[in-house]
């Protein structure tokens, strides 16, 4: 590991981190893809209700840190797994911190938490032209099952379905 990847440590919830995670989305995709509160309020809403209904042994929530800064965050909800799967959502990172691998800490652990819990798959629907974020899918085996166009925000977003066999 790198100096950086050293000093990346990965933790579950913690005060705050609601609202920190849904920041750094409004953040983002308020600047790269010019989503304002329609977006933003529909991640709070999801995040909020996911972390609500939150279950230990068959949910994952990851927080990363840099020193003090919270970095990043990615999601295993296993809600409405009546197939065995489990749902990846709201992988995010301060853009800043590209390059680190901290994605790749936080993909590394998602995944090995699903393994461990027994899931079959582990899907995920992505926007398309995310394309670090795809590359890292990809790395980690997910491949595209399908695409569909989401009008939910501020413009219609072509949506890719991505899923991974465990």
């Amino acid at each position: 590991m790198g100096q950086d990847e050293d000093s990346i440590e990965l933790t579950g919830y913690r005060p705050g981190a609601l609202g920190k995670v849904v920041e750094l989305h409004g953040r983002y995709y308020g600047a790269e893809w010019g989503f304002d509160l329609t977006f933003e309020a529909d991640i709070a809403t999801e995040i909020a209700a996911f972390l609500t209904r939150f279950d230990s042994t068959k949910d994952g929530f990851w927080i990363a840190w840099l020193e003090d800064a919270m970095v990043g965050s990615l999601t295993i909800d296993h809600h409405g797994d009546e197939d065995g799967s489990a749902h990846l959502r709201w992988f995010i990172l301060e853009p800043e911190t590209a390059g680190r691998g901290i994605g790749t800490r936080l993909m590394s652990a998602a995944m090995t938490f699903c393994r461990d819990k027994g899931y079959s798959r582990v899907w995920l629907t992505t926007f398309a032209g995310l394309d670090a974020a795809r590359k890292l899918y990809d790395r980690h085996g997910f491949i595209e099952t399908g695409t569909f166009e989401n009008t939910n925000w501020d413009r219609p977003i072509t949506m890719q379905t991505l899923e991974c066999k465990l």
